[in-house]
């Protein structure tokens, strides 16, 4: 008797079509992608503006937004009704393997804690997001899920970055670096000195190479695969690099546009240009990821078109598939670094900007 294949079921992400700049018929049509791909979608957003669902999407009618909260984590406890919550308890429920939730970071997180929860032994979930560095992307984290941190937060955030690089990124032992001010292991604040330590002495790991301390030009140099911070300094650096790429764009376009000799090279160059405009796009990316969680997050910025979405919930399918969150389960167990004490609170909420 010959064997046959079974097909993998088909992934089934939650996402919530609330707090898009580009309103909720733009994460719509992202979904209307996404879904023709094979990856199931459950759609949780005002019904009469996502239009007739096609294929593979299910329209769950939740009009109710607290994307511009001012207090996402009240807004969070207090409205139960609005789309991000429903959407983060499908996932909870087992109804979906995966969240996306664009427009707010600090609502997709708050509801993302409180429902769908820390995995086991995690201190604090971390945002980390795909530094676009043409030929050579960089995952950073933590980008502003908490402000502050101990050495055994980076260390765990070490092993976050660096399984969501292997399964989702393709890198296959991820070279890991802390951000510092120099490179010897002495400099930088005491926390991220003992976590240097930490690393290093239980070097080498199945599955990443730690390389020691960065600094800020060799993030987008290629020195290492993954940058681990803490959220106040990763949430600078990654917005400062943001405004630094679109200047330098802005101000190659005005030049080319200054003269006719200046049209000219323009014309020459642009097919360079869209290439890197192109390796550049933060929407490549799909966003930044919530890492440490029971299930994986992703969460769009609020200005992405249809294509930010759709990648975003394909990085989402692929995290399911590739299995993310147990292979961090296990990296982290392995090498003894989850919280032996959990904290009597069913999850902490972490200091988003």
């Amino acid at each position: 008797m010959t064997g046959s294949s079974v097909e993998p079921a088909p992934v089934t992400v939650a996402v919530d079509a609330n707090g898009a700049d580009l309103g909720p018929a733009e994460v719509a049509a992202g979904a209307s992608v996404a879904a023709g791909t094979g990856t199931r979608v459950l759609l949780f957003g005002p019904a009469a503006q996502l239009g007739p669902a096609p294929a593979g999407v299910t329209v769950i009618d939740a009009p109710v937004s607290i994307a511009k909260a001012p207090g996402p984590v009240a807004a969070v406890r207090a409205t139960p009704e609005a789309s991000i919550v429903q959407a983060a308890r499908a996932v909870a429920a087992g109804e979906a393997d995966a969240l996306v939730a664009g427009g707010s970071t600090g609502a997709a997180v708050a509801a993302a804690l409180f429902n769908v929860k820390r995995a086991r032994g995690v201190y604090r979930p971390a945002l980390a997001i795909e530094v676009p560095v043409p030929g050579a992307p960089v995952l950073m984290l933590d980008i502003g899920a908490n402000v502050e941190v101990r050495p055994e937060h980076l260390v765990q955030f070490a092993f976050l970055g660096a399984a969501f690089s292997t399964g989702v990124l393709g890198v296959s032992r991820p070279r890991v670096a802390l951000l510092s001010n120099g490179a010897e292991p002495s400099r930088g604040t005491p926390d991220l000195v003992a976590a240097h330590a930490d690393l290093e002495a239980g070097a080498p790991y199945a599955g990443m190479e730690f390389v020691g301390n960065v600094e800020g030009t060799d993030v987008t140099a290629g020195a290492a695969d993954v940058v681990v911070t803490d959220g106040f300094t990763g949430n600078v650096a990654i917005k400062l690099m943001e405004g630094v790429s679109q200047t330098v764009l802005g101000a190659i376009r005005a030049v080319a546009e200054t003269s006719t000799r200046g049209r000219a090279g323009g014309l020459l160059l642009r097919p360079g240009l869209h290439d890197l405009r192109a390796g550049i796009d933060p929407e490549r990316s799909g966003g930044a990821h919530i890492l440490g969680l029971r299930s994986l997050g992703v969460v769009p910025h609020g200005r992405f078109t249809r294509v930010g979405y759709a990648n975003a919930i394909a990085v989402a399918e692929r995290g399911v598939r590739e299995r993310v969150v147990e292979r961090t389960q296990a990296a982290l167990e392995a090498a003894g670094a989850l919280r032996r004490a959990p904290s009597a609170s069913t999850a902490s909420v972490p200091d988003v900007p």
